[in-house]
Parts: C-alpha cells; sequence; structure tokens
C-alpha cells in the first residue's frame, strides 16, 4: 500500500509584527499622501511586496540622493544609520521610520554600550542592511562577526570592556556558537540586556525544528535576501529535513521534488504574505498532498504602534 501523502504546516510562519507594521506604513503613507511616495531599500525582503507596493506607487531607491528633495521617503524595517537621518534632512525629506521597533532596542543598545566606551561585538551577516544600520550608530566602537570562524580576527582594547550584540533575524544556534566561541576568548564577555534575536525569528526556528524530523522534504516560502528565511531552510537540514528549499512563489517548485516523497513540511519567512503560503499548499494538493496538519509551537498576539507620522490625529474632546 502507498504511503499517504501530507502536509506539516508550520506556525507560527509568515508576517511578524515588525513587517506586519513596516508594509502598512507604506500602504499608509500611499493612502495618505498619494503616489508615488520613496522608501529607502526594501521595505522588508520580500519580492512580492515590493512588487505589490511598486504598483501602488512606491518608488525603491537605495540611497536618500535619489529622493527628489522635500519628498516623502520611507525608511525600511532593518532601520537605518545616523548618516542616513542625516543624509535626509539635508535634502529636506519628510521621513517616516518604519525601523522594527526590535531592531530599534539593538541601536539603542548599540549607543549605550558606546557610550560607556565598550568594545561592541556585533554578530551577524556582512553587508546586511540591518548590520550596516546598527553598525553605523557607533562605527568606531563595533566590529562584525559574521560566524564562529571570525572570532579569531576580533581585537579588543580591554577584554573586561566587551560586549555582544546580534542582528535580529540569525539562526539561534550558530548565533550563541559564535557567542561560545567568544566568550573562549574573553571570559568576561558581557551580554546585552536582553535577547537580541527576535522572538519571530525565534519561533519560526523553533516550529521548523519540531518539524523537520519527520519531513522529507521541507519548503520555506521567502525571498534569497531573506535573512531569516534563509535561516529556516539551514534549521530545517539541521533537524532531520532530507531536503529543503526556499522558493518564492509555488510556481518555484520543481515538481521533482515531490518524487517519492510522503511528509513535506511548509513554513515561510518573517516578511512573507499568507497567500504566497496557500499558492504552495494548493500546488502540493494537486499532486496528492490534500492532508494538512498545522504544528504549532507558540502563539503569536504582538503587535507594534505604526510610525507616529502615520497614526490617526485624536480627535479633540
Amino acid at each position: 500500500m502507498a504511503e499517504s501523502k501530507r502536509v506539516l504546516l508550520a506556525s507560527p510562519r509568515g508576517y511578524c509584527a515588525g513587517v506586519d507594521r513596516a508594509v502598512e506604513a507604506v500602504e499608509r503613507a500611499l493612502d495618505k499622501h498619494g503616489a508615488p511616495v520613496y522608501v529607502r531599500k526594501e521595505i522588508v525582503h520580500n519580492r512580492h511586496v515590493v512588487d505589490t507596493l511598486t504598483d501602488r506607487g512606491a518608488i525603491f531607491v537605495n540611497e536618500t540622493d535619489e529622493v527628489p528633495e522635500g519628498a516623502i521617503v520611507v525608511f525600511s524595517a532593518h532601520g537605518v544609520s545616523p548618516e542616513v537621518h542625516r543624509t535626509a534632512a539635508e535634502r529636506s525629506l519628510q521621513t517616516i521610520d518604519a525601523t522594527c521597533p526590535l531592531v530599534t532596542k539593538v541601536h539603542q543598545e548599540a549607543k549605550r554600550f558606546a557610550r560607556d566606551d565598550y568594545d561592541i561585538v556585533l554578530v551577524g551577516h556582512e553587508g546586511h542592511e540591518e548590520v550596516e544600520g546598527t553598525a553605523g550608530e557607533a562605527p568606531e566602537h563595533i566590529q562584525l562577526v559574521d560566524g564562529p570562524d571570525a572570532v579569531d580576527n576580533v581585537e579588543v582594547r580591554d577584554p573586561e570592556r566587551v560586549v555582544w550584540l546580534s542582528q535580529t533575524t540569525l539562526s539561534v544556534d550558530e548565533t550563541m556558537q559564535t557567542v561560545k566561541r567568544l566568550r573562549e576568548k574573553f571570559p568576561n564577555l558581557n551580554d546585552p540586556p536582553s535577547d537580541d534575536i527576535c522572538y519571530a525569528t525565534q519561533n519560526r526556528q523553533v516550529a521548523v525544528k519540531a518539524m523537520a524530523p519527520k519531513c522529507d522534504l521541507v519548503i520555506v516560502v521567502g525571498s534569497q535576501n531573506s535573512s531569516n528565511s534563509q535561516r529556516l531552510v539551514e534549521v530545517a537540514l539541521q533537524n532531520g529535513a532530507s531536503a529543503s528549499y526556499l522558493v518564492d512563489y509555488a510556481r518555484d517548485i520543481d515538481l521533482a521534488w515531490l518524487d517519492g516523497i510522503s511528509t513535506i513540511g511548509v513554513t515561510s519567512g518573517a516578511s512573507v504574505p499568507e497567500i504566497l503560503v496557500r499558492g504552495v499548499i494548493d500546488l502540493v494538493a494537486e499532486h496528492g498532498f490534500e492532508d494538512v496538519e498545522t504544528i504549532t509551537t507558540a502563539e503569536e498576539t504582538l503587535t507594534f504602534a505604526l510610525p507616529r507620522e502615520l497614526r490617526p490625529a485624536r480627535s479633540a474632546n
């Protein structure tokens, strides 16, 4: 008898509170001001979201000097350095800061430890926008460590005054490996005041860990430039999935992946709208994977207020 085909659907998955807020910020800015509204970098790292907002009249640029003087510009969820705020002010841009509040928290930590004259070791991926924004808060105090092997190159002024911070979208396990190496080198290494890796990144990884050992294949819906989505593929493979792939859309699935397997895990990165996950579920159902079971490892209720510039005005009583 042929083995039954099933889908395990990870929960939580998809949009986190910071992404929800950032996407809504661009939508509200378009509603309020009309097109075009400029956005520095991709508002979130998802192709579908960027394409949808572009169709509505958002114009995505790499730097503020591409924005006409006096125009409206939204800063992405990943955060920006003080230098970006300065250049925007010089061009009289109307800024709407959609930085995720959890990224802002890491910026505040960086500023505080720099004021106290610590050396700050920032665990993160070189070139990622979030890392560039955080490092820009205190470039003379911050050095980036991209993975455990980079620890050997870290030099500090005083081993008693070193603290580590991290990009919010990393693999929890790999980050702790890096921190372990750092602590071997600097036994008095200080921890961040609270966890830097965001709740949503952790929750999505925990859900994949629970699901992966039962899966022949894990499909992660997300874009190639999405750090947290890439990490979900790694976590799936490290925790027992026979194969795992990152796809933007259901149409990116190679049907050969489905040959001879019985259990597919499906999840999505924190910047992925649920409609894209539904597309994957529908496609695999056409190939016999109609039985869908949700694997829930946490409930998420967190929401963030919109940027101040977009909140409804309080009516006078």
